[in-house]
This record gives C-alpha cells, sequence and structure tokens, in this order.
C-alpha cells in the first residue's frame, strides 16, 4: 500500500483510495452483464476487464489491433469475451467498430471508457487537431455517441478524466487552439483533454435526464503504467522511482472505474465526478452546461468535417 492511499480515509461507502476493483465487486455475480472497455491491453484497462472476467461478466474488449485485444482476453479467468479493434486516434476503425458491434447485437450494460494517451512532451497532431484531445476525447466521443442505442436502458458510461484536468486552460476548452498550433505545454494540453473527458460525461448526463440511463466521470488517481510511455524520459523515471510511496497499484487505479460500472447504487447522481470510488469534487466550470453543450457541437462538428 502507498503512503498517500494509507494515509487517506476510506469514503461513506467503505472504499477508498486504498481499495481494490477486486474488493468493490467483491461477492457480486456479473454474469448476467456485458460490459465494454476502451483499451483492455494493458494497464488500468487489462486489470479491469480481469476483475470483470472474475465475477462472470461477458467483456467487450477494445484494444488498438484485434489481436492485442484478443491475446488480452484470452489469458481473462471467468466470464466469456468478445474482442474488437478500436483505434481512437482514427475515426474510421472507430466507425468500423461501431458498425460490427452494432451488427453482433451486443447490448451493453455499461461502456468504460479507459484508454489514452498522457502529456506528449511535443505537439503531435491527429487529422489536424492536437493527440491528446483527438484520441482522449473526440475518439471516445465517437465512440460512445455511436454505440447510444446498444446501451441497455438502465446502462451506465463511465469516462476517465483526472484531477489533471484541472491543468486545463481558463475556461474548460481552448476552442481556439484545439490544433495546439497557437501554444503547446504538454501538461496543460493532457488537462485540456482530460477537462473534456469530465465536461462529455456532465453533457451525456444531462442528455440521459429522464431515462434510466447514467454518466459518470473518474479520476482514477496516480498510477504507474504504460499510459506515462509518450511522457518525457526523466519525468517517467520519477514516476517508477516514486510508484511504491506515492502511486496506486493497478488493482487500485481501477477500482473507481470497476465499482461505478458494476455496484448497484453509486452514491451520487449521473454526472458525478468519482476518486477513490467516492464522488469528488471537480473544476467548478466543468459543469458549465453552456460549456457542456458547445463541446457537444464542436464534436460533432469535427467527426462530420471528418467524412468529408
Amino acid at each position: 500500500m502507498s503512503l498517500v492511499s494509507f494515509l487517506k480515509p476510506k469514503g461513506p461507502n467503505g472504499f477508498g483510495s486504498s481499495s481494490t476493483a477486486e474488493e468493490v465487486s467483491a461477492g457480486l455475480d456479473l454474469s448476467h452483464k456485458t460490459i465494454l472497455v476502451t483499451g483492455c491491453n494493458s494497464g488500468l484497462g487489462l486489470e479491469t476487464v480481469r476483475v470483470l472476467a472474475l465475477r462472470g461478466d461477458h467483456v467487450i474488449g477494445l484494444a488498438r489491433t484485434f489481436q492485442k485485444a484478443q491475446d488480452a482476453l484470452s489469458k481473462l479467468v471467468g466470464g466469456k469475451t468478445t474482442s474488437f479493434a478500436c483505434e481512437l486516434a482514427d475515426p474510421k476503425s472507430v466507425q468500423d467498430c461501431i458498425r460490427a458491434i452494432c451488427a453482433s447485437g451486443l447490448k451493453l450494460d455499461s461502456i468504460i471508457c479507459n484508454a489514452g494517451i498522457m502529456a506528449l512532451p511535443e505537439l503531435a497532431q491527429d487529422y489536424g487537431y492536437e493527440r491528446q484531445f483527438f484520441t482522449n476525447h473526440i475518439g471516445h466521443f465517437a465512440l460512445v455517441t455511436g454505440l447510444l442505442d446498444q446501451l441497455n436502458p438502465s446502462g451506465r458510461v463511465i469516462v476517465l478524466s483526472s484531477s489533471a484536468h484541472r491543468m486545463a486552460p481558463k475556461g474548460g476548452v481552448d476552442f481556439g487552439n484545439l490544433k495546439g498550433e497557437k501554444s503547446y505545454s504538454a501538461w496543460p494540453a493532457y488537462g485540456q483533454a482530460k477537462m473534456a473527458n469530465l465536461v462529455f460525461a456532465k453533457e451525456l448526463a444531462r442528455r440521459f435526464k429522464g431515462t434510466g440511463k447514467t454518466a459518470y466521470a473518474v479520476h482514477p488517481g496516480v498510477i504507474a503504467t504504460n499510459l506515462s510511455r509518450s511522457m518525457n524520459p526523466i519525468l517517467a523515471k520519477i514516476f517508477k522511482m516514486t510508484e511504491p510511496l506515492f502511486l496506486k497499484s493497478v488493482g487500485q487505479g481501477a477500482a473507481t472505474q470497476v465499482y461505478l460500472a458494476v455496484t448497484p447504487n453509486p452514491g451520487a447522481e449521473s454526472g458525478a465526478y468519482f476518486a477513490d470510488c467516492n464522488p469528488a469534487r471537480s473544476r467548478p466550470d466543468a459543469a458549465d452546461p453552456e460549456l457542456g453543450l458547445k463541446l457537444w457541437q464542436v464534436s460533432e462538428k469535427i467527426l462530420a468535417d471528418l467524412k468529408h
């Protein structure tokens, strides 16, 4: 257990920063559930699908290639598994994945938007947009909105954000610099992508209002996974060196998203932001409905323009 996890008290539901994905799902029978997880082949995604399968869930695993997804899911013990390719930075790959899932007739109880990239040291673009924003937000926006008809009446969408959303620029999202060409810095750009994830979850929750469907955003904690593969090598090394004291284990990092996907009563209204398996405070402007609506409309336009 890390020093940080040891010092933090558990929340009202009895779980906290030291809780693991196995602990928060203990005793649950998920044999009647079907849950989709992006980035299933490594890090938090791999631990998430491992625990879901252990509880009997039908795991729908997505990775950049079909082979990566299949290799990861073939090692799981427990429930049924189905693999799909989904490269979030490639709109065609996302659309192909959506069509394949819809054609399969699969109905989803939860969608866990887990995959992502972090703190690219230099500006990189996909289809003309800053890569972290495009991969972490636009890719998941396209996937989720394309699968809404496959979501069961009481289905949930869990979007991985981060406490790094607090590093996003003033206003939450700089719509005038989505390409990153006016200015670029690794952590503010990552913060903007994570703010977009959070704002998307809250806007989705507004659109779900009056239905049985819900959406939540998650800060998983700081974990030494291969998410740091794109970071400055010195920072990545520091991450690894400080892991025993300050970083969560992968099991602890996956706990909050597993908790929200499977617990009968999460303990907060749809649209809430969770950390350490309990409701947490996010930046106030993340709840701005005007920001949520604008991000939704801009995201739709980006995807529409890419089709032409």
